[in-house]
Formats: C-alpha cells, sequence, structure tokens
C-alpha cells in the first residue's frame, strides 16, 4: 500500500488534533467536519479499504470500534449517541485509502444520508 496522508499523520510528518492514541489506533478531528464532533479513528497498521481486510485484522478492526465506544463514554457523549461510518471505495465515499472509522455525534443524525447521490435501483 503506498503512504497516505494518515500514515504521515501516524508518523508525525504533518500536524493534526489528535484526541486518542494507543499502540494500534489512532483519532483525530477530521478537517472538514460533518457534525459537531467528527473524528477519523485509524489503525496504525495500514490497510487499503474494507475489502482489503483479512481474518487476521479482525482485532484491530474491532478495536477501532471499541476506540470509538471509549471516546464517547469520555467526552460525554455516548447515552445521546453517535454514527459510526466506514466507507469503501469510490462509491462508499472513501477518499482516503487507509481504512479508518468516522465518529459523527454532537446532533441528531438523520437516515439515509447523501439522499441526493443515489443511484437509480439496479
Amino acid at each position: 500500500m503506498s503512504e497516505t496522508i494518515f500514515t504521515k499523520i501516524i508518523n508525525r510528518e504533518i500536524p493534526a488534533d489528535i484526541v486518542y492514541e494507543d499502540d494500534r489506533a489512532l483519532a483525530f478531528k477530521d478537517i472538514n467536519p460533518q457534525a459537531p464532533v467528527h473524528l477519523l479513528i485509524i489503525p496504525k497498521q495500514p490497510i487499503a479499504t474494507a475489502n482489503a481486510i483479512t481474518q487476521d485484522d479482525r482485532e484491530v478492526v474491532g478495536h477501532l470500534y471499541w476506540v470509538a465506544g471509549e471516546i464517547a463514554r469520555r467526552d460525554g457523549f455516548a447515552d445521546d449517541g453517535y454514527r459510526l461510518v466506514m466507507n469503501c471505495n469510490d462509491d462508499g465515499g472513501q477518499t482516503v485509502y487507509h481504512i479508518h472509522v468516522h465518529l459523527l455525534a454532537g446532533k441528531p443524525l438523520g437516515w439515509p444520508p447523501y439522499q441526493e447521490r443515489k443511484k437509480s435501483a439496479l
């Protein structure tokens, strides 16, 4: 996998507003927030897309979701609710090819998201 902006953030080559870090994951504020709270939670090991997740990656991917819950509890919005999203490839809205979980919170989040981008049914 080629180096991404997330690799550069992990390596501290470019700055980010980091809110959580451990040996397997890093969480930081999104530079284009779509909600009052919009964090990206990334694994330190590079995995390009959800399609590239292997059986050996189950623990690290589960850890990303555990981190989201820890942040939500720590920052006091767990009981109000939040959304976790992992995009995959172009049609899924993925723009950085290093898996990441978007944690969105701080307001009621409607459903379905991105209604204006719906494709016609197959």
